[in-house]
């Protein structure tokens, strides 16, 4: 899996090197969470990831539940950012539903092809302390206005059915694509195959 990195802080070298290194933690954090959960990740397997002494995380997080949160916050927040980057380059005139499958595309994509850390982010979201949370929960308020905002664009334009509830459709379908999580793996077929049975899907169950 291709990671996206967190922004990493600019200065000197010194400061560069910390941040690398940092960085790196994080890295190694969110692939122990994304594979063995939040019961299951210790901080011996992230400093062996990580080629690190288990002791220097210390010097970056206080606590096992600090990085976790960190990863968890970018783990939505880079999701985010990149669907708002792709939507943003799309034509204008392209379709609203059109967009909503082209934000299918990449909730999907990003989830299981880009990064660690939404995986992460997304399957131990029922499993972490609320306290953990809350920075990843109004983050995934933001991520909802983006999908709200697609959702209400096409029922004014009259592109989904005038029976439903946006709200409802939108959880349901968010839903969906982040139970993909759990139970995709490349034997049951490539992300190619999972993003068109996907578009389908939502198409056919919100479309007009």
């Amino acid at each position: 899996m291709v990671r996206r990195e967190p922004r990493a802080a600019s200065g000197g070298a010194a400061e560069t090197k910390s941040a690398r290194t940092r960085t790196r933690i994080l890295d190694a954090a969110a692939k122990v969470l994304s594979v063995k959960g939040y019961s299951g990740m210790r901080l011996s397997d992230v400093a062996k990831e990580a080629d690190l002494q288990a002791p220097a995380i210390y010097y970056y997080f206080d606590s096992r539940e600090d990085l976790i949160e960190e990863v968890m916050w970018v783990g939505i927040a880079n999701m985010r950012e990149h669907i708002v980057k792709v939507l943003d380059d799309v034509p204008s005139g392209v379709a609203p539903l059109d967009r909503i499958l082209v934000a299918v595309e990449e909730h999907l994509r990003h989830e299981l092809e880009i990064s660690d850390y939404t995986t992460a982010s997304i399957r131990n979201a029922g499993q972490v302390p609320e306290r953990i949370r809350n920075r990843q929960i109004a983050e995934e308020a933001r991520y909802g206005e983006v999908w709200s905002g697609l959702i209400r664009q096409a029922a004014e334009e009259g592109q989904l059915r005038p029976d439903l509830d946006l709200f409802i459709s939108q959880m349901l379908v968010l839903g969906s694509l982040n139970w993909t999580a759990e139970w995709w793996n490349p034997k049951r077929g490539s992300i190619d195959v999972v993003v068109k049975n996907a578009q389908s899907f939502v198409r056919h169950a919100i479309g007009a």
